[in-house]
């Protein structure tokens, strides 16, 4: 047994907060101690055979609103420019605003395939692939504000700190690759999300898990990937020789301090960034796609040509090995996302046109190159909107309901779970949670939520806290 797994176990065994058994079971599988078990890299599952390899989650920052895209609800047509009255004396109150009348989603939505569901014509592309899907339609949050409503969908807690899916993941089953991250974020170039980095933070986990930010649109999309053109004395042979150096002081200031797993961490990253030089250029050359991929996710358009290329980097970085990659609709703050409250009918459109063929695109692309057998796609957001209107078109924030589905591995194709009441207000019938949402992924994934554990200040902390189940409705 070499000098360095020596090390690595005495890290384990003795730090209070370290990784604990989790790592250690990977750290054996990886080095053939524990030869009969699990693969996670082989689809073995954690704690179970998993359905899923790899995530592509594409999340709609702002809140979308179920109402117009896919929660139809004939009394808010019924009732347009009424008083909103659930009736029984309930007290109805909206979270930045008075409430308005009943509001009628200005676009039609009619019913798509042979399942039936109801569907926004502002997403004919995404309308045509519903037999793929699985919809949650009666999700519901703890609350109606971004911040924390951001955080409790991505990390499971209404406060920061906390690690996100993507990090769970990755700290989970480990890297399918050793020169790209295994976890990705690809945020839209307008902005980061609210809480910014927060979403994609690793928190108590080891800082190697967290997402790592690519600027897809920006001429370097990772920074200082490689030199300025204008040093012109980093030549090949100084790169290498300035690596092995830095490769030489940090490992004799880790065998020294080898308790301190962010001086780990950072050997990692140090480790990766080298290898990235290499892999990551031909990850972002999309001229080797053909002019029909092109099309497919709209490139050459305008509305369509950001959006589609981080859905096309998206399967580029699976097929490579990248094991959760993470594409952002909409920035933080009052525009440029789906926080519409000033007017549903001009602020909408937009935001569906950007996502709507990219999204479809993916799927299809998935399927016809075989990686739909193996990847699970997931379409969510912070929370809904309100079936009443905020100013005269607009609609306010709603964490009573909203709508989130999967499609992909394990997933049950045509399917729906939950059901809102009359007015798309509140979940009234088979409710899931965020909890329930990440115990379904990581299910999906060959993890049990409960057992995904890591002890921190003095609890064993995990995704879904307290709380959650798996929903095997949307389940084969």
């Amino acid at each position: 047994m070499n000098e360095h797994f020596t090390s690595r176990r005495r890290f384990l065994q003795t730090t209070a907060t370290g990784f604990g058994s989790l790592a250690l079971f990977d750290l054996l599988g990886r080095t053939g101690a524990l030869a009969d078990a699990p693969r996670p890299e082989f689809n073995g599952g954690l704690h179970h055979p998993a359905k899923v390899r790899r995530v592509i989650q594409v999340f709609m920052n702002g809140g979308a609103s179920q109402a117009d895209l896919f929660d139809y609800k004939e009394e808010l047509v019924r009732r347009h420019g009424q008083k909103f009255d659930p009736g029984e004396g309930i007290r109805v109150e909206a979270a930045t605003s008075q409430p308005g009348n009943v509001l009628k989603p200005p676009f039609p939505l009619k019913q798509h395939g042979q399942c039936g569901r109801y569907v926004s014509d502002l997403l004919p592309n995404i309308a045509e692939y519903v037999d793929d899907m699985a919809f949650c339609m009666a999700m519901q949050s703890r609350t109606n504000v971004h911040g924390p409503g951001s955080f409790l969908m991505n990390t499971g807690f209404l406060l920061p700190g906390f690690p996100c899916l993507g990090a769970w993941t990755s700290y989970a089953l480990g890297s399918l690759t050793d020169n790209l991250p295994t976890f990705v974020v690809l945020p839209d170039p307008r902005g980061l999300p609210y809480n910014q980095k927060g979403n994609f933070s690793s928190g108590f986990l080891p800082v190697s898990h967290q997402g790592t930010i690519i600027n897809a649109a920006g001429k370097e999309p990772i920074p200082d990937l490689r030199p300025p053109e204008s040093a012109t004395f980093i030549t090949p042979d100084a790169e290498r020789e300035g690596r092995a150096l830095l490769d030489r002081l940090n490992r004799e200031h880790h065998a020294a301090n080898d308790r301190d797993a962010m001086l780990d961490s950072r050997i990692k990253a140090y480790e990766l960034a080298a290898k990235m030089q290499v892999s990551a250029p031909a990850l972002f050359d999309l001229s080797d796609e053909t002019a029909e991929t092109r099309k497919l996710y709209g490139l050459d358009d305008a509305p369509t040509a950001d959006f589609g290329k981080r859905c096309l980097l998206a399967r580029r970085m699976l097929e490579k090995g990248v094991r959760f990659v993470q594409i952002w609709s909409g920035a933080g703050g009052p525009t440029n996302n789906w926080d519409n409250h000033g007017s549903i009918q001009k602020e909408l459109p937009p935001m569906c046109l950007s996502t709507d063929r990219p999204i479809a695109a993916l799927l299809a692309d998935l399927k016809r190159r075989g990686l739909f057998e193996d990847t699970l796609l997931l379409w969510n957001t912070e929370f809904g909107r309100m079936p009443f209107s905020q100013s005269s078109e607009g609609r306010d924030h709603n964490g009573g309901t909203f709508v989130g589905w999967m499609a992909g591995a394990g997933v049950k194709p045509g399917t729906a779970y939950g059901e809102s009441d009359p007015w798309s207000w509140k979940a009234a019938k088979d409710v899931a949670t965020t909890y329930d949402f990440h115990a379904t992924v990581l299910h999906l994934l060959g993890i049990d939520h409960e057992r995904l554990t890591v002890r921190h200040n003095g609890a064993n902390r995990r995704l879904t806290d307290v709380h959650g189940h798996v929903v095997r409705d949307v389940l084969e």
